[in-house]
């Protein structure tokens, strides 16, 4: 049979891949920059037990309790949306909905944990297209506060959590400023607070660090938050564009031990990719969907800079944030369409939305690629999920349990067909 058998009823008996599944002929992108064209990918206890190619395995259908053909559909590893407050805002106009910012400067101590809302509206759309985990991050001051990894389902943020703590968010002062805004952009000038604000961000650390040193220390909730970056348990995710800030905040990671320091934003990375390279240090690159950073910038670099930067050997991933940045996560798979369209590999595309990303946030161990042994979070897609034309997630698995794909977006879509008489999809 070469169609998706009709009769799979999610919610029923493959509710949950406890149960010996295999899935076969579809093609699997596996997330690490590889693919098989025709793949037989077992399931068995919410993991991967098989992940084969179908063309030169021999496979005795006897063992299995269900088998799901799938040819002409492509499997993907869950998309991991990074940087985002997804979760912990709802409706940016009303502030009750909102709970992305605290007070202060520095504070590694606010954790997005536990204000993350699991009954979102926005998750379910965004999952719909393929964006199964996020990287939920508080926003504003220097140091925002500590983000967490969450599966997007579950009852509560307890139920929903991948990884607790992952790493705290650092906003490095800007070298340049702008005014106006993005309709009516101003000069630009160098400012003249860069020294004064770095110099804060020093004097913070080093009091963290001689906390974390310390064998004699009472409570205090700010430095020990700040502990895990000195021994290795949390990642730094460094906000920062312009090469000057991009090569202070390495030195800086440098002067303190800071071993495990991601960039986010980037936008001139594509100038330091040797330096980038050399310190090992991957980038989260801003949404792509933007006009360049620069008057003097290619007009079409922020599409181009993901492929420069693979091409350079620079371990890159994708996040939107910004403008409506929890609803626009939908559009994440297409902000990396638009880089393939531009020079990076299709596979090393997949590859920056899964297992790179989950090496950013430490999580490749559970997931980020259909591997043997790994949690079976993935999708199925009838067309190219990175292609708004093509992404058509029919199915979709977080640890092995069946996710619901309907959402707000697709009632409202029945509402208004069955109202003026148009035909319902299927």
């Amino acid at each position: 049979m070469r169609f998706l058998i009709a009769t799979f009823c999610l919610f029923g008996a493959l509710n949950s891949l406890a149960q010996h599944t295999l899935f076969l002929g579809g093609t699997a992108h596996i997330g690490d920059g590889s693919k098989i064209e025709t793949s037989a990918i077992a399931i068995k206890d919410g993991k991967f037990e098989m992940v084969a190619d179908a063309r030169v395995i021999r496979i005795d259908p006897s063992i299995y309790d269900t088998i799901i053909h799938i040819y002409d559909q492509h499997i993907y590893p869950g998309f991991i949306a990074t940087n985002t407050t997804l979760g912990i805002t709802e409706v940016s106009a009303v502030r009750a909905s909102n709970d992305f910012q605290e007070t202060g400067a520095f504070k590694p101590h606010v954790r997005s944990l536990i204000a993350f809302n699991a009954e979102s509206k926005i998750i379910p759309t965004i999952r719909s297209n393929g964006v199964l985990i996020a990287q939920v991050a508080p926003k504003g001051g220097r140091i925002t506060g500590t983000s967490s990894v969450m599966k997007l389902d579950g009852w509560n943020w307890e139920d929903a959590v991948q990884k607790v703590d992952d790493g705290i968010h650092l906003n490095w002062p800007s070298y340049f400023v702008q005014h106006g805004w993005w309709a009516e952009p101003g000069d630009i000038e160098k400012t003249d607070r860069y020294t004064e604000q770095t110099d804060a961000i020093h004097s913070y650390f080093q009091k963290a660090l001689a906390y974390h040193q310390s064998s004699e220390k009472g409570m205090d909730l700010e430095l020990s938050a700040m502990s895990g970056l000195f021994d290795g348990s949390k990642q730094l995710y460094v906000q920062a564009n312009l090469v000057r800030e991009m090569t202070d905040a390495m030195l800086f990671a440098a002067k303190y031990g800071l071993e495990n320091m991601v960039i986010v934003g980037g936008k001139e990375a594509h100038l330091i990719a040797d330096l980038l390279v050399k310190h090992e240090t991957p980038v989260i690159l801003d949404r792509i969907h933007r006009l360049p950073n620069t008057s003097d910038a290619d007009v079409d670099m922020p599409y181009k800079q993901a492929g420069l930067l693979h091409a350079a050997g620079v371990s890159i991933g994708f996040c939107y944030q910004g403008d409506m940045e929890a609803m626009g996560q939908r559009n994440l798979p297409f902000s990396a369409g638009t880089a393939v369209a531009y020079g990076l590999p299709y596979e090393e595309a997949i590859a920056a939305l899964t297992l790179n990303t989950a090496k950013m946030l430490g999580i490749d161990q559970e997931t980020g690629s259909l591997e043997v042994g790994k949690e079976a979070t993935f999708f199925i897609s009838k067309g190219d999920a990175l292609d708004m034309r093509g992404n058509d997630v029919q199915f979709a698995f977080i640890q092995g349990q069946a996710v619901d794909l309907d959402n707000h977006q697709k009632a409202l879509d029945r509402k208004y067909r069955k109202k003026f008489g148009i035909e319902i999809k299927q």
